[in-house]
């Protein structure tokens, strides 16, 4: 399995400074700053990083399961909602939202459910991020 890199450079203080972020296929490069993690300025952040890597690998995998059990998904479209909190003397991912919508030909609400519930079990980055609350809403359309 390949193995997948990216980077980051921060210059100067926390408050103050400033850093590029990247991945190494460079499909996204982009700055990040304090107010664009901690406030509303402008930029990026690692936590929205963390939710787009989450709903796209929740997004697959819950396609892959669907698929496995016989109804292959016309789409399957998922928001993450990254909550950063203070905590004690520092931050910390406290809470993860999954907001998920289905359009699955033939298949009925409670294993949609099941198969939702089971790919936020089993996606990689959900397993990496065992120790945030991961929180499911998923919503079959018809």
């Amino acid at each position: 399995m390949p193995v997948r890199k990216a980077e980051a450079e921060w210059k100067g203080s926390l408050s103050r400074g400033s850093g590029r972020m990247k991945v190494g296929s460079g499909a996204f490069e982009g700055s990040f700053s304090f107010r664009s993690r901690f406030e509303d300025g402008p930029g990026s952040n690692p936590e929205e990083l963390i939710g787009a890597a989450h709903a796209g690998c929740f997004s697959m995998a819950l396609s892959h399961i669907l698929s496995e059990a016989g109804h292959i998904p016309d789409v399957v479209h998922t928001t993450a909602r990254v909550h950063i909190d203070k905590v004690d003397d520092g931050f910390k991912i406290t809470t993860i939202e999954l907001q998920t919508e289905g359009k699955v030909p033939g298949i009925d609400e409670a294993t949609f459910q099941e198969k939702a519930k089971a790919a936020k079990e089993g996606c990689p980055v959900s397993r990496a991020l065992a120790g945030t609350e991961i929180k499911l809403q998923a919503k079959l359309l018809s």
